[in-house]
């Protein structure tokens, strides 16, 4: 390809392009009515529009709506809020009980404080518009701000120095630091000034730009329509996820066997090969809870059909998998063969679901399936349509389902659909490209969702926009085999978390190249604490299953799988956290410590929850790396050494150890090592690591792991409360929910026994023969 060679930067393609920016002039009038204030400028309309105490809408337009933005990413109704009006000789100010916007009239500029008066937001050039609808906007950063957040971005975890564009695309190519960009478009970012945090959601469907190479400023743009941007005021970053969540939404509990270990590969080909997967990883004794099927089982890679000499019992291969432990996921792409004798191309064709040019002529592209249309999915009866195709899985036992290839992906010099096919009658692809597979996943998941009859679907997706949380987890998409897409993935997947995708994972050991042992083992270790954990490779290179590189791999590489299973109890009171809260299970240490600088940039760390710290091994051939402590006192997990807070430590770390450190104080649930998520509980541990004084606290949630009962208090939280004072240990502890668990909850402690145990009042005494105590 040229475009690979020096070809690219030959100097005809180095003209200065000549922009003229207009800014929209001077505010004429305000006018307010409740929490909306209309302000006419020169050259646009300005609405300030107040959805809480805590959020500001801003929505400026010169356009008089030619170029709306069909954005299905908010879905909070503004509350009711009491805004204090000032006017004063230069402009206004409109003031709730946590933020202040101030309002310049000529030119029209603006200012948002929090109720502390730190600035958060400021117009640091006049807003400009171009006639073809470009719109542009500028505001103030200081040289030691830290930017997050931009969704599924490479690089480090702070996104400053660059400039980051969203529209969804499908790269294979290696993914580097200049790979941008990638299958998802989140238009959000969270700012951490001096340890306070606040946050900007652009909600805009066109192509848009974030430029964060500017020392004093950055940009965001819109290559169409007018610019509607929110502003969160913080001012603590799990504050400001809370306030973006509750207008995007939270994520639903995923099934538990969409928290336990899942097996893919491009792909597993037959019925016998998947057969034979299950039965090896029930041999070894290998936790699994879900294979994938991908683009193989299909009949010449028509999506809702399995090919029957590959695949010629699809039902019983379910059923036996379900009596595994083991569920079933097939992949599912948008792209519908060009097949007069294929039922859901002329069904689709018949009903007019298909998208189009505006003279009626249908759109046409290449996917797996040759000359392939695309569903509408702008359309709510396209979507239904849709859904209702899910039947031929879930009538057979199907209960997870793969959507890929939905950025969409079309194999053309463009990568994607034409921009001037139209939706929905007259919106084109140029306006709702960035939704597109979002409004796919949104028809997968409620089908299925009703289709289950009350059992969780899972969803998995490759494209997404800012809200794709709410139906679905999301991968970091195609990743490479090597050392640095290891390291990339732990800082993607936090900023995925901080963009609300709590639900996120990378393909461990990569999709492409080939893979080893060391390498195998190192990013198992990390996905073993991701909170999806899948790993999938590609055709035509090296295996990735635990036994693929011989027993000494096999063993390091099952033993953290284990471990993942171990730690389920913990993960899965994180993720009900994430549903109540929005904040992520897998977090930058910045989120638990704004105010420690040396926290602002550590992208090689990261915590699970509050109080347990993963500092993963990233390079081969290594024993030894530096790990930063913040503040307090930790405990490494597997020798017990302790180590004083903010402080580096150089760690040793052989092939089979992670770095795991629990902080002193901590309470951690564990449970006993299984097959699957399909067997119950009988016990858990709660792991309590005792200190001299303090306070402590911990909730274990619980409930069926299947169902949505959970939504009408169908579940236990256990909510324990521990003082440590003179060798003895307080515990309070109280439950909430109506869901009678299984299990056994055990007490054991790390570190210290204390000399007096006492539960609610009454003391109790361990049990000399298991070191423990049932709490």
């Amino acid at each position: 390809m040229l475009e690979d060679t020096s070809f690219a930067i030959r100097p005809i393609d180095q003209a200065d392009e000549k922009e003229v920016w207009q800014p929209i002039g001077d505010v004429q009038k305000i006018e307010g009515k409740k929490q909306i204030f209309a302000l006419t400028c020169d050259e646009a309309v300005v609405n300030i529009h107040f959805y809480r105490g805590d959020i500001v809408r801003v929505t400026i337009d010169p356009f008089d709506g030619k170029y709306d933005s069909v954005s299905p990413a908010v879905i909070a109704t503004p509350e009711k809020v009491d805004v204090h009006v000032r006017e004063g000789e230069d402009g206004w100010e409109l003031q709730t009980k946590r933020l202040t916007v101030v309002i310049e009239r000529s030119p029209f500029r603006l200012a948002i404080y929090d109720n502390e008066g730190t600035l958060l937001v400021r117009d640091e050039q006049p807003v400009c518009f171009q006639a073809k609808g470009r719109m542009r906007c500028a505001h103030a950063l200081t040289p030691t701000d830290v930017v997050y957040g931009l969704g599924e971005k490479t690089g480090v975890l702070n996104k400053r120095g660059a400039v980051w564009t969203m529209w969804n695309t499908d790269v294979y190519a290696p993914h580097n630091l200049e790979t941008d960009p990638l299958y998802q478009s989140h238009p959000y970012m969270m700012v951490l000034k001096n340890g306070h945090a606040h946050g900007i959601f652009f909600d805009h469907t066109y192509k848009t730009t974030f430029d964060l190479r500017h020392e004093l400023f950055y940009t965001f743009t819109s290559d169409g329509g007018a610019l509607n941007y929110y502003v969160f005021a913080g001012p603590h970053p799990k504050d400001v996820l809370a306030q973006y969540t509750h207008l995007v939404g939270r994520m639903p509990l995923p099934p538990k066997w969409a928290l336990g270990y899942h097996q893919s590969r491009y792909s597993y080909e037959t019925e016998q090969e998947v057969r034979e997967l299950i039965d090896t990883f029930r041999a070894k004794h290998i936790p699994l809870d879900a294979v994938y099927l991908d683009i193989h089982y299909m009949d010449e890679y028509r999506v809702f059909t399995f090919d029957q000499k590959r695949f010629p019992h699809p039902k019983s291969l379910i059923q036996y998998a379900k009596e595994q432990g083991v569920h079933i996921v097939p992949i599912v792409d948008p792209g519908v063969k060009v097949d007069a004798e294929y039922d859901t191309y002329r069904d689709g064709v018949q009903k007019d679901y298909f998208c189009k040019y505006a003279d009626g002529t249908l759109y046409k592209g290449d996917v797996w399936p040759g000359t392939s249309v695309f569903p509408d999915f702008l359309k709510k009866k396209v979507r239904k349509w849709w859904g209702e195709q899910h039947t031929f899985y879930t009538d057979i036992g199907i209960e997870g389902i793969w959507n890929d290839m939905n950025e969409p992906s079309v194999f053309n010099e463009t990568k994607t659909m034409d921009e001037q096919v139209v939706h929905d009658g007259w919106k084109t692809h140029r306006q709702v490209h960035n939704v597109y597979g979002m409004m796919m996943t949104e028809a997968t998941y409620h089908a299925l969702k009703k289709q289950l009859k009350g059992k969780r679907p899972f969803v998995l997706t490759r494209a997404g926009f800012a809200g794709i949380h709410r139906y679905a987890a999301v991968w970091t998409g195609d990743n490479r085999s090597f050392w640095e897409h290891l390291e990339l993935s732990i800082p993607m997947c936090l900023n995925l978390g901080l963009s609300a995708v709590a639900f996120c994972g990378a393909d461990v050991g990569g999709f492409a190249h080939d893979a080893n042992g060391e390498l195998l083992v190192r990013w198992t270790q990390v996905g073993a604490f991701f909170p999806y954990f899948r790993n999938h490779c590609a055709i035509g290179f090296a295996r990735q299953e635990p036994w693929a590189f011989g027993e000494t791999y096999e063993q390091i590489v099952k033993r953290y799988i284990e471990l993942r299973y171990e730690w389920l109890p913990h993960l899965y009171s994180l993720c009900f956290e994430a549903y109540q809260t929005g904040v992520p299970m897998m977090r930058p240490l910045m989120m638990e410590y704004p105010n420690d600088r040396e926290t602002w940039n550590v992208s090689d760390q990261f915590m699970v929850g509050d109080q347990v710290m993963i500092a993963p091994m990233i390079r081969p051939y290594t024993a030894h790396r530096i790990v930063y402590f913040p503040e307090g006192r930790w405990i490494d997990y597997w020798t017990k050494e302790v180590f004083e807070g903010s402080r580096r430590y150089i760690v040793e770390a052989p092939l089979d150890r992670l770095p795991i450190y629990v902080k002193e104080g901590a309470m951690i649930a564990h449970a006993d090592v299984k097959l699957s998520t399909a067997m119950a509980d009988e016990q858990m541990t709660l792991y309590v690591y005792t200190m001299k004084e303090g306070t402590s606290t911990y909730t274990l949630y619980d409930d069926d792991g299947t169902t949505f009962a959970y939504e009408k208090g169908e579940y236990i939280r256990m909510h324990i409360r521990a003082t440590f004072v003179d060798h003895t240990v307080h515990f309070d502890v109280k439950t909430d929910g109506t869901y009678q668990p299984t299990w056994q909850l055990h007490v054991a402690f790390v570190g210290d026994v204390p000399t007096t145990i006492v539960v609610n009042g009454e003391q109790r005494v361990i049990d000399e023969a298991t070191n423990t105590f049932v709490l």
